[in-house]
């Protein structure tokens, strides 16, 4: 039986993924909102749907819906931006349906508890896209870690650099009250990705916290990882300047992990637990919660033996 589905956030980058998503797993957008109009690619996948840019009508036609079985949401996926995501999701609990949204869920515990307040008012559920916990390369890493020798700890240096002009700034996601900070906004995944693999998270330092950039130390119960992520073009290694515009390099005791392919599905994969009963939760998200909001509020730790070597660079 095909569900229905509604979007927030229909112009935004990762948006297509979700249409998608939807698409291949056979269901109906009945409509979808935005405040920018620019979401033409709706013509190839879901030309019928109702579309507002206005949250007030698009709120109201959506309630409307729960009139009739037939036509009531099942499901509202959020594509917004990060500071929108807890509105919208409430949102959509109350519109009597489950919601998907994009990480980062929340900034902080105390949104994520108070989501779970609102799941419990209204009996419906949150998940959230956890995409890399579905890639192959990922989960390979995973198994490899579990069988291991119980108190092994693999040294671990993640580095993202993935440069961004100068539109940055003026958008909501160079504004730290609105993207949580560079850390958050493109780091919620990788962190995400570390506990999976390797563990609780036992030890969270910060070396380096800036607009464009951030860095630290975390400490897991199979891996010490010093991390460092930039959106600056400036921090590209020289052999990458001028030929690429994003660097990511993520070794593993001398290893490198190589997952640049295989991101085409995982959207469509995400959807399809989710349909099929084994979505990732409110709880699921905690541990990436709980990170970024240390990351974000902590005081910089002395520069040690644990720091990232591009933090050296930085530093005079």
């Amino acid at each position: 039986m095909k569900k229905n589905f509604a979007l927030i956030g229909a112009a935004g980058y990762i948006a297509p993924r979700h249409l998608r998503a939807i698409k291949d797993a056979d269901s109906n957008l009945s409509v979808a909102f935005d405040i920018n109009d620019s979401v033409g690619i709706m013509d190839s996948i879901f030309p019928q749907s109702e579309f507002f840019t206005e949250f007030e009508r698009f709120y109201d036609f959506a309630h409307q819906l729960k009139r009739a079985p037939e036509s009531a949401l099942d499901y509202v996926s959020i594509c917004t931006p990060n500071y929108l995501h807890h509105s919208h999701i409430t949102a959509g609990l109350r519109l009597g349906a489950d919601v998907i949204c994009e990480k980062p869920l929340v900034p902080s515990p105390e949104l994520l508890h108070d989501l779970l307040l609102v799941e419990n008012e209204t009996g419906k559920k949150v998940f959230t896209i956890l995409q890399l916990r579905h890639h192959a390369a990922i989960l390979a890493l995973r198994d490899k870690v579990a069988k291991a020798p119980k108190d092994t700890k693999f040294d671990v240096e993640l580095t993202y650099i993935t440069s961004r002009g100068k539109w940055y700034a003026e958008s909501w996601k160079g504004d730290d009250r609105k993207s949580f900070g560079v850390a958050t906004n493109i780091g919620v995944h990788f962190y995400d990705m570390l506990h999976f693999i390797f563990g609780s998270l036992q030890e969270n330092k910060v070396h380096y916290a800036g607009l464009n950039k951030a860095a630290g130390y975390l400490e897991y119960e199979h891996a010490r990882v010093r991390w460092f992520l930039s959106i600056d073009a400036n921090d590209l290694p020289d052999e990458v300047k001028g030929k690429k515009t994003t660097y990511r390099n993520i070794d593993i005791s001398g290893e490198q992990l190589e997952f640049s392919e295989g991101f085409t599905d995982l959207h469509t994969v995400s959807y399809q637990e989710i349909l099929a009963g084994r979505g990732y939760g409110l709880e699921d998200a905690r541990h990436a919660v709980e990170t970024v909001n240390v990351i974000r509020t902590a005081s910089l730790s002395p520069i040690g033996v644990d720091v990232h070597p591009f933090v050296k660079r930085l530093v005079k």
